[in-house]
């Protein structure tokens, strides 16, 4: 599964280390050293993962992250020595797609990115009918989440929980099994992380997101999807 993967990190052992890995893995990889040259990279050619350093000079990874996350759905793993909770969600709620702390094994940052190119990269086979719940359709070859006739960019964590939610309408699933289907068995991602994807997916989906129409908060168990106006 060979890709382009852009590379954002200020430290030039850290960074020469992780381009040796991925390149290993015979990954076309690009090197840059501040979030200003990480942006213009993904601006002048997308790539197919960005791994991002959070501590960079000058524009950080966090405001990369804000920025790109406006333009493009590329899937984003953040790497920083910030290892709190609250980081993580911030990082989270940003866009990323998953998290890694320093200092890590470098082979725990080749096996995330595996796993993220494996959920992400466009799927073969024959095309799909879009799956639908009211207004709300997804279109998973496509990756495009579409409200009416309104396209909305959702990160590759949102769109996988979405299309889980809405190809059974009315099911409720914990927060571990959209976990699973989010992320697969990753004990270093925790159920809050859940919550602020399907936050920001309410704001994206939903007229008014303190009454959602589609996401419903099951309390005590999870999430489902449902077709029907708040309060019903």
């Amino acid at each position: 599964m060979c890709a382009y993967v852009l590379v954002a990190e200020d430290d030039p052992k850290q960074a020469e280390l992780v381009r040796r890995y991925l390149s290993h893995e015979r990954h076309t990889v690009l090197v840059v050293a501040d979030g200003r040259s990480a942006i213009d990279e993904v601006r002048r050619q997308p790539p197919d993962l960005l791994v991002l350093d959070v501590m960079m000079p000058g524009v950080d990874g966090l405001d990369v992250c804000r920025v790109l996350r406006r333009e493009y759905d590329l899937p984003v793993l953040m790497v920083t020595a910030r290892a709190g909770a609250e980081d993580k969600l911030l990082g989270f709620d940003l866009g990323a797609d998953d998290y890694l702390t320093k200092p890590y094994d470098p082979r725990e940052l080749m096996a995330r990115v595996r796993a993220l190119l494996r959920r992400t990269r466009p799927a073969t086979g024959t095309a799909a009918p879009p799956l639908r719940v009211g207004d709300l359709s997804l279109d998973v070859l496509r990756h495009e989440v579409r409200v009416g006739d309104r396209l909305v960019a959702c990160t590759p964590a949102e769109f996988r929980i979405l299309a889980t939610l809405t190809a059974a309408p009315g099911q409720v699933f914990s927060r571990a099994q959209l976990l699973e289907h989010a992320y697969g068995l990753d004990g270093f991602i925790t159920g809050r992380t859940i919550d602020v994807h399907v936050r920001n997916l309410r704001k994206k989906v939903e007229a008014d997101p303190a009454e959602p129409r589609y996401l419903r908060t099951v309390y005590g168990v999870g999430y489902k999807i449902v077709d029907g106006r708040a309060g019903d």
